[in-house]
This record gives C-alpha cells, structure tokens and sequence, in this order.
C-alpha cells in the first residue's frame, strides 16, 4: 500500500512539473528577449518556419538557433503562438495578432 502511495505521489510531482515547465520561460532567457523575439518574429511577417526565418530572429535577438527554438515553443505553450502544419510556428499575439473576421450578420447587412 505505501508504494502505491509513493507512486502516485510521484506522478502527481512530476504531472505538476510537467505543467509549470510550460510557464516559466526557458533558461536563461529574460523579459526582454521575449519581447526581443516578438518584435524580431514580427519583423518577418510572423512565421518562423525555416533557416531564412531563424536566421534573422537569431542576428536580431542575439540567441543560438537552439535558444530561439525554446522560446518558439514556449510561446506556443504560452498561446501566443500556434504550431503550422508546416512544423514551423506562427506568433499571434503583439503585432502579430489576427484580425477578428467581420461578423457574417455585418457582411450581410453591408452587401
């Protein structure tokens, strides 16, 4: 009976660890290179999908590729960034928030 306990105990440490590792920013990775890469991210039209995407978010945040990646995906843990088809990423939040689509009541009324 006491090792299931321990076990379950476990589970929930690691479950919990699990969840707040996607609400702390990466290692070493500080406010300002958030905001860094949002403005850098935006800069190219808000997708971050392959070398000549990464390679300007890299020269204008100062972060390794494998840096960059982290904070790629933790913007996606975050929901200011979905994940493409295409395995890359699209930020949308900041400057890179979608329009809202026009209500089909407005059009309707409009035409």
């Amino acid at each position: 009976m006491r090792d299931k306990t321990k076990m379950k105990t476990r589970f929930l440490a690691l479950a919990l660890a699990g969840a707040l590792a996607g609400c702390i920013a990466p290692e070493g990775v500080t406010d300002q290179d958030l905001a860094t890469f949002d403005a850098a991210v935006a800069s190219i039209g808000c997708d971050l999908v392959d070398s000549s995407d990464y390679l300007p978010v890299e020269l204008q945040t100062g972060l390794p590729r494998e840096k960059v990646i982290e904070v790629a995906q933790y913007r996606v843990t975050q929901k200011n960034a979905v994940n493409l088809s295409n395995g890359g990423i699209r930020l949308v939040s900041g400057a890179c928030t979608p329009e809202a689509a026009p209500a089909v009541e407005q059009v309707a009324q409009a035409g």
